[in-house]
């Protein structure tokens, strides 16, 4: 489960990259506080070794991996937990393969009532997104601050996900948000490191 101390950065890979362990290694090391390994390809063999060396990774650093959306790869290489979207398996069903104890992430988008039926159901946190334009995902419904706001009713970790940068993130902060969740703010930025860094320090400003 995860620690509710545990606040800060939510760093997401996005897609196969030759230097995808080195740069993991960079961001947990800069301060990243929980990783998800996000890959959409079909590359099966190539995601089980990925993930398999991002699970040693993360436990040399002792922190989560979460997998996208592939509840079967999070239980072969023993992550912590799985996120699943609204067309992935349900959260039973998740946590019958990966046990008790695993971190079950759910995307809840612009609803409040999705956070409300899946805090019931049993979800670990609950993810809102996007709050701004996202060049990952450019048609991604809109969230606003006030379901975050609005969310702390549930009692779960709340995290953003959509355009977060190191500008306009601290009043996501505010409004409720325990993880900032980012992809190309760090995976696109030059110094990696850095980019990192500059989120860390918003928890420690807000």
């Amino acid at each position: 489960m995860l620690n509710p101390a545990n606040r800060g950065l939510y760093a997401i890979t996005d897609g196969p990259r030759d230097d995808l362990l080195a740069w993991v290694e960079t961001v947990l090391d800069a301060g990243a506080t929980l990783l998800q390994y996000r890959d959409k390809s079909n590359a099966a063999d190539r995601r089980r070794v990925e993930a398999a060396a991002l699970q040693k990774l993360c436990m040399r650093f002792k922190i989560p991996l979460i997998i996208n959306d592939d509840v079967a790869l999070a239980a072969e290489v023993g992550a912590a937990g799985v996120h699943l979207g609204e067309d992935d398996i349900d959260i039973a069903s998740a946590r019958a393969q990966l046990g008790a104890t695993a971190i079950i992430g759910v995307s809840c988008y612009d609803s409040l009532q999705r956070a409300r039926e899946l805090a019931q159901r049993g979800a670990s946190y609950l993810a809102f997104g996007s709050f701004f334009d996202s060049p990952t995902k450019p048609a991604a419904r809109r969230a606003t601050p006030d379901l975050l706001i609005a969310a702390r009713e549930f009692s779960l970790p709340l995290v953003a996900i959509g355009g977060i940068t190191a500008q306009n993130g601290a009043n996501l902060i505010q409004a409720g948000a325990d993880y900032l969740a980012v992809i190309s703010g760090i995976f696109g930025a030059t110094d990696s490191a850095a980019a990192v860094r500059k989120y860390v320090r918003l928890f420690a400003s807000v």
